[in-house]
């Protein structure tokens, strides 16, 4: 689970994450001749993986959020899509964090699959958020990063000290890594609201300039005024949704099964939801459900 966490944060995909922990396990397996005991067998897992990540980053552009892609639309602009391989992806946090961190460790780690960080690192050239994610969150020290991405103490001090300065532009004010007793009964009125389909309700539970995401379209929103254009136009279909809750990157989310043609409901989106102390700040409905749902262990029907 470390690893596959630690190769999401450099990847931005789940799916990329499992691809490239096998990748690892099958060169580690081809190269255990060469596994001295110098260094733990985690450390060298790591390296390996490292190195993993950064081959396929060397051949790919990095992942991003549809409000990082463009400018906000308005409801009734076309529909375009991107494919996923273009967008950022929620992870489940029991696929990257180990079950037996304590609660304080489990709270840090956390922190570290929030979707506004994982997207934050990826406008971090590779080597900087190998770097970074070495030192800061698996553990390392400068002379171990140095060691086993073959570059200099220096060159290493030089790529934290830059990485910290990009991520400090990108990522917004830290928040709690668990949800205030206020924040929880946000969410929970959240889902009832969206099960009414009360529009005034939802958007009063939003922030002004609240971003609304549907990847992999590319089309996003930002304010209550438009949001609720949107829900009550083109996303009327929403109307009589089920909610099934469940959580991605440390935050609350939603399965959203929308009404069918047989009377139950079925797979429409995972809902991402991102909030400040007091409202929701952002939306995120990924929609590719044919993957994301069997990845949260979430049904893609419901009978009547």
């Amino acid at each position: 689970m470390a690893l596959t966490g630690h190769c999401y944060r450099m990847l931005g995909s789940p799916f990329d994450a499992d691809d490239a922990v096998q990748e690892t396990m099958l060169r580690a397996w081809r190269s255990v001749e060469s596994f001295d005991r110098r260094s733990s067998l985690r450390t060298w897992l790591y390296r390996i993986a490292t190195n993993v990540c950064l081959d396929a980053l060397a051949s790919r552009t990095r992942r991003v959020r549809p409000f990082e892609d463009g400018p906000a639309g308005r409801v009734g602009d076309a529909l375009q899509s991107h494919p996923g391989s273009h967008w950022l992806e929620p992870v489940p946090e029991a696929r990257v964090l180990p079950a037996d961190l304590d609660l304080d460790e489990r709270l840090r780690m956390r922190e570290s699959i929030r979707l506004a960080f994982v997207a934050a690192l990826q406008n971090l050239p590779a080597k900087q958020r190998a770097c970074l994610l070495l030192y800061e969150v698996v553990g390392w020290s400068a002379s171990e990063v140095a060691e086993h991405l073959d570059l200099s103490v220096a060159a290493v001090n030089s790529a934290l000290q830059r990485a910290r300065a990009t991520l400090g532009t990108h990522l917004p004010e830290p928040r709690a890594a668990s949800l205030s007793p206020e924040q929880a009964a946000l969410v929970e009125r959240y889902c009832a609201a969206f099960e009414r389909y009360d529009v005034r309700a939802l958007a009063g539970l939003m922030r002004e300039d609240v971003k609304l995401c549907m990847p992999p379209f590319s089309l996003w929103l930002e304010g209550t005024d438009e949001i609720q254009k949107w829900m009550l136009g083109p996303g009327a279909g929403c109307r009589g949704s089920r909610l099934l809750r469940t959580a991605a990157n440390g935050l609350p989310a939603f399965a959203q099964l929308r009404p069918a043609a047989d009377g139950g409901h079925k797979a429409f989106s995972l809902i991402v939801l991102e909030l400040s102390s007091d409202a929701i700040t952002s939306i995120t409905s990924f929609l590719d459900v044919e993957r994301l749902f069997p990845l949260f262990e979430l049904p893609l029907a419901l009978d009547s």
